[in-house]
């Protein structure tokens, strides 16, 4: 879930000019004249002068540096010598073109990495799913902390970055707070609740700036109320789900599909991409992924509204699913634009394996108001 560009790698195999060969016409010390092709001419250094194209050369691998043929007496044998130690062709009486060079081999295929140390990433993987499904069936309140908690450290780190790449200034003071309480407010007074502190939260961001210099004020207030509304206001809808009778199993669900839909994406493009999907903005990403991901979504969607939800059908899983990949892939191609935009791979290094906070909230923050929303309408508020 996370890229950049940093400029194409220079051309397999070229080296670029190099003078360490005796050139054509060079002076050696202690001879006082230059050698010419006819006097043992070392071959294979680059000719001199603006005609000669750096990708005809004899050959592209880099020539160690080896001592002058001064050193060696100066006659036509040590040139030849001092040739061979170089790695260049050689030039003889009986034989007036270069030698080649042994065939080199091929160089073998490499193999499809997946970019992150999977070892890392299924350990915190593991270990975060644990502890959100013990709080999630344990007591809702430590889940809704929960939440709570992975919001401010998103806030930070979006801050950070935002200062650090592009110098915006958003207050994290009045964020953070206003965003924890707006997951509360979600959860004690459902989306009036969310609302109203999205406000309070906007208008703090509004005041908190007004304590600095008025330089880049609207660019600072516009960045602080948009990481509001993308962090803790979507944010709020899991706290919202959670407030049904059967909202452990709500959370869950919406849980469940959007790792599912990110695997089945990973899995399928990994082995069977071909396709660019969104190339401007995430190279990685292929047609044939969002299909593995809207395949993996759909099933997976009608086994939990079988059998997790309270009167779910199993249709109603098909429909989910397919909404929650599309989501998780909007909100996963979004976040990789702003992390475009600001030059950087990952939004922190939190996580061994994974980025940031913010980098594994990218597909869960825009499908949450998405799952809430259709469980609402198939099976009601609970």
């Amino acid at each position: 879930m996370n890229d950049s560009s940093w400029g194409a790698p220079p051309q397999a195999g070229y080296w670029g000019p190099t003078d360490q060969g005796h050139g054509q016409g060079r002076a050696h010390p202690g001879h006082g004249h230059a050698h010419t092709p006819g006097q043992g001419h070392v071959q294979g250094a680059a000719p001199a002068g603006p005609a000669y194209d750096a990708h005809e050369a004899p050959q592209t691998r880099p020539v160690p540096i080896v001592p002058d043929v001064a050193a060696y007496g100066g006659n036509q044998d040590d040139d030849r010598g001092a040739a061979r130690l170089s790695g260049s062709p050689v030039r003889n009486e009986t034989n007036p073109e270069p030698m080649p060079d042994a065939a080199e081999p091929a160089p073998k295929p490499q193999k499809k990495s997946a970019g992150r140390d999977l070892s890392a990433a299924i350990g915190v993987g593991v270990g975060l799913g644990a502890v959100i499904v013990a709080s999630l069936f344990v007591v809702k309140a430590v889940f809704v902390g929960v939440i709570a908690v992975a919001v401010v450290v998103g806030l930070w780190e979006l801050t950070k970055r935002l200062d650090e790449r592009k110098g915006i200034r958003a207050p994290l003071v009045p964020l953070a707070l206003g965003g924890a309480a707006m997951v509360v407010a979600g959860y004690v007074r459902g989306a009036e609740g969310a609302w109203v502190a999205m406000a309070l939260t906007a208008l703090a961001v509004l005041v908190w700036r007004m304590t600095e210099p008025p330089e880049n004020y609207l660019r600072d207030v516009t960045a602080g109320v948009f990481a509001a509304f993308y962090v803790p206001f979507l944010a709020t809808f899991v706290a919202m789900m959670l407030t049904a009778d059967d909202g452990a199993q709500r959370v869950l669900t919406f849980l469940l599909l959007t790792v599912v839909s990110d695997t089945g994406a990973y899995a399928v493009g990994w082995r069977f991409g071909r396709h660019k999907l969104a190339p401007r903005i995430s190279p990685g990403k292929t047609r044939e992924g969002l299909l593995g991901a809207i395949s993996f979504a759909m099933v997976v969607g009608a086994l939990c509204m079988q059998f997790l939800i309270d009167d779910g059908a199993w249709w109603q899983g098909l429909v989910l699913g397919l909404a929650v990949a599309v989501s998780a892939t909007l909100g996963d191609l979004g976040e990789s634009m702003i992390k475009r935009d600001l030059g950087i791979k990952d939004m922190g290094t939190l996580l061994p394996g994974h980025g940031g906070i913010m980098d594994r909230l990218d597909s869960l923050l825009p499908t949450a108001p998405v799952v809430w929303l259709l469980l609402v309408l198939f099976v009601g508020s609970g």
